[in-house]
């Protein structure tokens, strides 16, 4: 039996790798629908190496008879047309922040909570975390099964295409212009990206972190564990795709570097690449268009009792996001619908 399924939001970053993958991994759609707003409708959508679709106006659309909506058009978007798609009979996979921590709405890892996609029927509804929880949390749970985590530590090296194609312009622009010797002001980002980091991503909270920090604090506690203690640091870097994150993690029983390399390589979705020397570990622009969650750089930590850290990078637009919409479906379809 084949699907059809509609991607919503098809002619952004993570919509446009959604189409990809659902062609590169073959999924049983006997139709797929490419969505966007009525600015890009009648416009040609790549779905796989040859083919195109046509975008839809996503105002206009009528989601009867569809199955599986993914969708990522933002929160506001996401806000008034998920629950319409769900209405109409179709199950949700919402990558925007809107749904995430709704108390009905699962947020699914499928390397690590797949059984609660079970709770979709609430809403039909089921929420993709944020990109640098996705990668850490896939890292996060052999270790968890293996000596139980109680305190994490990360910090974040995150790329310009999570702030979207506007964002990645804005790097490029920007880069141009320093060799020319020119100053283009920042709009997208609050501060000159190019050749800078910047400590700052989403609005602040009124304890100081960000919201993306919060992001990575309570989507943490509600896949993995709610007894696991979060602190993040969330920076944006001048790299066009793929998350870093240093993790430092406070274990309730010992687990040495030996045995966290055995667990993290037999976790599904982690790939372990840690050789002490020279270029024996991964960096973002290696795993650019890569399906895995990549770790090196492991070590225990002498510091505290039980210490360790950890070097973890994911292609954020894959994994990070329609990757892990996909492989959600791809759940779905095996028992829940």
């Amino acid at each position: 039996m084949g699907y059809r399924v509609a991607v919503v939001g098809a002619t952004g970053n993570v919509g446009r790798e959604m189409l990809q993958i659902l062609a590169e991994r073959n999924f049983p759609a006997d139709e797929v629908v490419a969505l966007a707003s009525s600015r890009s409708a009648g416009k040609q959508a790549s779905f796989g190496d040859n083919g195109t679709l046509k975008v839809h106006d996503l105002a206009k659309f009528d989601f009867k008879g569809i199955d599986i909506v993914l969708s990522s058009p933002g929160a506001k978007v996401s806000a008034e047309h998920s629950p319409r798609a769900a209405k109409a009979g179709a199950v949700v996979i919402d990558n925007t922040s809107y749904w995430r921590m709704d108390p009905d709405v699962p947020l699914v890892v499928p390397e690590v909570n797949p059984q609660a996609i079970a709770g979709y029927k609430g809403r039909g509804i089921i929420a993709n975390p944020n990109c640098s929880t996705i990668q850490m949390v896939v890292a996060l749970k052999p270790i968890h099964e293996a000596a139980t985590i109680k305190r994490v530590v990360v910090s974040t090296y995150q790329s310009t295409s999570g702030a979207g194609k506007d964002g990645m312009d804005e790097l490029l622009n920007q880069t141009k212009s320093f060799f020319v010797n020119q100053t283009l002001e920042p709009k997208k980002f609050t501060k000159s990206i190019a050749f800078n980091v910047i400590p700052h991503i989403d609005v602040f909270m009124d304890d100081g972190s960000t919201k993306e920090e919060w992001k990575m604090v309570v989507e943490t506690k509600k896949i993995l564990d709610p007894k696991i203690k979060v602190h993040a640091t969330c920076v944006r870097v001048p790299t066009f795709v793929g998350h870093a994150e240093a993790v430092n993690l406070e274990l309730e029983r010992p687990l040495d570097e030996v045995e966290a390399r055995r667990v993290l390589a037999a976790q599904p979705g982690v790939l372990v690449v840690d050789r002490r020397e020279n270029g024996g570990y991964v960096t973002p622009q290696e795993v650019t268009g890569q399906d895995g969650v990549f770790v090196s750089r492991v070590r225990v930590d002498p510091t505290i009792d039980n210490g360790l850290s950890l070097w973890v990078v994911s292609d954020n637009l894959r994994k990070g996001a329609a990757l892990n919409a996909v492989q959600i479906a791809e759940e779905l379809i095996k028992g829940y619908i």
